[in-house]
């Protein structure tokens, strides 16, 4: 098994020509020499090669899942007995699996975390904060953990400075509108191999994860309608051409349901009822929350799995409603998760991240910040140089304007 994950690294690798740029930079430089790092992340070939380019800057890395149905088993072997990197995860883990497999990475008492959801942070918060006097500080990759974590830092209870990759341009921007829209789709048709065209297709949220599924749902030819409670970004989907109403008239029509938010029970037990026969629903933000599952299978007289990844709840009024992949991440669990060209850039901010922090953590605050400008602007660069295309630059002259205020009209 562990051939066929190599195979699938070095493919992903091909792909990665920003990070592959970065680790050669690493191997050379050994800026991260005695660095123990500890990760929680979706164990995929994108993730391989970014933990890969950590190891050739010299650091000692534990990596574990950041959810039970991620884990990609012969990318996880391949790790271990090609990488000599240590990997506690495996596919389908138990919920308490998962959390001993993160006290495990934790055990080593790392000097920086990578985190995807903020799970391994709040464990070593909550369980183990005598290692918070050895940590220089962490990472965050998801939107849902820059939100826990921006919550620790209010109630004072952030033992470490954190940089929330998620918050970078070259990341939200990209991976999170152009992977998850993808992504997205892709978990959706290998779990059903249902048809999109002509779908009522809703989709729950319109942060950049939203915006993406409903823009690649648009481009399979379905008619997308977006729920929201931010009445700017329920206008901003009205301006941008679909159909916006509260999830309870959708509900009664839709076919095909995407929850993005970030938040819990956002398909909840009254649109559960009003919804169809034979709805599909599914869910692309980072926690099994936002759809009512302990409601469905409450009040459901019969449950089966039909296919791999789909599970039917025939409820007490005989419909019959299909969960993909348990409720959790779609397109990591009945997928393969984003494709490479888009977390190349995601994972160039968490190998640059782990270098600023290693140069900068001592003197930063505990607080969660947000990677500076340059780096952001420099991993623009090197992925349009990848991608063999050259951009402009400001004359001597247009910089002057742009930094003066005297010339007017």
């Amino acid at each position: 098994m562990k051939e066929e994950g190599k195979k699938k690294i070095l493919w992903a690798q091909n792909s990665m020509k920003v990070l592959t740029l970065l680790k050669k930079e690493f191997k050379k430089e050994k800026p991260f020499e005695g660095l123990k790092i500890a990760a929680c992340l979706h164990v995929t070939t994108e993730t391989a090669n970014l933990v890969i380019a950590l190891q050739e800057g010299g650091a000692k890395l534990r990596l574990c899942a950041s959810n039970p149905l991620s884990t990609k088993d012969d990318v996880a072997e391949s790790l271990i007995e090609d990488y000599g990197i240590e990997v506690f995860a495996k596919y389908g883990e138990s919920k308490d699996e998962y959390y001993q497999n993160i006290q495990k990475c934790l055990s080593m008492k790392p000097h920086i975390t990578l985190d995807d959801g903020a799970d391994l942070t709040s464990v070593l918060i909550e369980n183990f904060k005598e290692y918070g006097e050895n940590m220089i500080g962490g990472t965050e990759e998801t939107t849902t953990g820059v939100i826990r974590l921006k919550a620790m830092e209010k109630r004072q209870e952030l033992l470490f400075p954190v940089i929330a990759v998620n918050d970078s341009k070259t990341k939200f921007l990209f991976d999170n509108r152009y992977g998850t829209g993808q992504s997205t789709i892709d978990g959706i048709l290998r779990a059903t191999n249902t048809l999109i065209s002509g779908k009522i297709f809703v989709v729950c949220g319109y942060g950049w994860c939203g915006k993406g599924v409903a823009m690649r749902a648009r481009g399979m030819g379905a008619r997308v309608i977006v729920t929201e409670v931010d009445p700017i970004k329920a206008l901003e989907a009205v301006m941008d051409g679909f159909e916006v109403m509260k999830i309870e008239s959708a509900a009664e029509i839709g076919d095909i349901f995407v929850t993005v938010t970030g938040d819990k029970n956002v398909i909840d037990k009254d649109a559960l009822e009003k919804m169809k026969d034979g709805a599909i629903l599914a869910n692309s933000g980072h926690f099994d929350v936002e759809i009512n599952k302990k409601y469905l299978e409450e009040n459901s007289i019969k449950q089966q799995r039909i296919r791999p990844d789909v599970d039917e709840y025939t409820l007490k009024n005989g419909k019959r409603i299909y969960l993909l992949a348990e409720g959790r991440l779609v397109n990591l669990a009945a997928a393969e998760g984003h494709p490479a060209d888009v977390m190349d850039m995601s994972f160039s901010n968490q190998a640059l991240a782990v270098k600023f922090l290693k140069e900068n953590g001592k003197n930063l605050e505990k607080r969660v910040y947000t990677l500076p400008q340059e780096i952001d602007e420099k991993i623009a660069r090197l992925k349009l140089e990848s991608m063999g295309i050259k951009i402009d630059e400001l004359t001597e002259e247009q910089k002057k304007y742009l930094s003066s205020w005297k010339e007017g009209t």
